[in-house]
């Protein structure tokens, strides 16, 4: 991957395979906070997020520093950006400094794709608009297959905001290559036609029943631009609870991209369920980007 990762869709199932197969060897490693290796020592990796973002950004940076890599992260908020630089300005900015990758996150759907035909240093997609988050729909898969021994015929509902979630898209053109069974959940306002090529909307109780794997998404207020459903409205209808989980296999897992709203797209019960494995997505966001960065820059 020379080129970066700038999406799931254009990804064959060998390079994702090879993707998970690596963030499995680098499990272990989570428990042990002072190891470091020496992988991409001497390698720059530059973080450029113009949306505000906590767990990717910090996910890349420890997966960069336990390569052994130095990152540096610039944040638009505190950059030239804000003072009306041009994108394509701050990039040949960063290009002027040798990075052997950047790390890039943007409201505009297509933005990593744009500079990569820009600039010749690797970019990664953290998430660009609408659009897609590859990342987060590898560790979602790796999550997975921590408990499941394959994704081949899994019924995965996806369920909350579809219409502007990058993870929902990147999820359904990977568990799509892998034959798993998506289906999808939400008001008739947030299920995008488009997706609904690759996978059937449903209501909430039949989405849900006989699921392997319930994946709960946040209602992006930011992007909405027509009135919203209030939380408790929103909840009362595509809000997951504890009874529900009854209707779901015995061994379902319940997911969720994060940063959660308890309350509005999830009870705090089920949260905080045994079969949440809402941390374990963020644990294994670490080891996922780990082995992203060694493959776009070893």
């Amino acid at each position: 991957m020379p080129d970066g990762l700038l999406g799931i869709e254009e990804l064959n199932r060998g390079s994702i395979e090879a993707i998970l197969s690596r963030a499995k060897d680098f499990q272990p490693l989570q428990s042990q906070s002072l190891k470091k290796l020496d992988t991409l020592r001497g390698k720059m990796i530059v973080n450029l997020f113009y949306e505000a973002s906590t767990r990717t950004r910090t996910s890349f940076e420890i997966a960069a520093k336990r390569l052994g890599a130095d990152a540096v992260s610039i944040t638009a908020s505190g950059s030239s950006v804000t003072k009306g630089e041009s994108l394509v300005d701050t990039l040949n900015t960063l290009a002027a400094m040798r990075p052997d990758a950047i790390v890039m996150r943007h409201a505009a759907s297509g933005a990593p794709h744009f500079l990569s035909r820009h600039l010749p240093t690797p970019i990664i997609n953290a998430g660009d608009g609408m659009h897609e988050h590859p990342t987060q729909a590898l560790l979602d898969a790796r999550t997975i297959l921590d408990r499941r021994s394959t994704l081949e015929g899994l019924r995965v509902a996806i369920i909350g905001d579809i219409a502007h979630s990058r993870v929902a898209r990147s999820n359904v053109h990977l568990l799509s290559k892998f034959g798993s069974e998506i289906v999808l959940c939400g008001p008739a306002s947030l299920l995008p036609r488009e997706l609904e090529q690759l996978a059937a909307g449903v209501r909430l109780t039949k989405a849900i029943r006989d699921a392997d794997v319930i994946m709960m998404l946040r209602v992006q207020l930011e992007r909405q631009h027509e009135a919203a459903f209030s939380a408790l409205e929103y909840f009362q209808f595509y809000g997951l609870r504890v009874e529900h989980l009854d209707l779901a296999k015995p061994d379902a897992i319940v997911m969720h991209p994060g940063p959660i709203n308890r309350g509005r797209e999830l009870s705090s019960e089920v949260a905080d369920f045994q079969r949440s494995v809402i941390l374990n997505q963020v644990e294994n966001g670490i080891a996922v980007r780990m082995a992203v960065l060694e493959r776009v820059i070893g």
